[in-house]
């Protein structure tokens, strides 16, 4: 399966924090699985970082490319039809970051995983 973590899930394997459902921990550690993080995600870590909403025992360059790589994910970048697709989106979801995964994962075949039940309406597959 190819999936493709939210910010949320990834902020939780690198945290290993409790609310990441086992499903989503097995399917991401799963060697038969290839697991990506968006650029969008790194984008939305630094941001919040910036703004004070999101804590880092370091920069965030460094900690998601040292999360991600401890993780085995592959980075995934945003790209042009994936940005063009949000056109297409139903207007479920105001917060264009999980716009822009569920665009990517819909361009990409790509399996979204997540806490966020809004974006189990988009059509692309959700696991959590």
């Amino acid at each position: 399966m190819k999936l493709l973590v939210d910010t949320c899930t990834f902020l939780w394997l690198a945290a290993a924090d409790p609310q990441l459902t086992d499903t989503a921990r097995s399917a991401c550690r799963s060697p038969e699985n290839t697991v990506y993080l968006s650029a969008l995600s790194a984008w939305e870590i630094a941001i919040k970082h910036r703004l004070g909403r999101l804590p880092l025992p370091e920069t965030p360059v460094r900690y998601v490319s040292s999360r991600r790589e401890w993780l085995r994910l592959e980075p995934l970048a945003f790209d042009e039809p994936s940005a063009a697709h949000d056109v297409l989106l139903p207007p479920l979801h105001s917060d264009p970051f999980d716009r822009g995964l569920v665009a990517q994962a819909i361009v990409n075949g790509l399996t979204i995983v997540t806490p966020d039940e809004a974006i189990s309406a988009y059509p692309a597959p959700v696991l959590w």
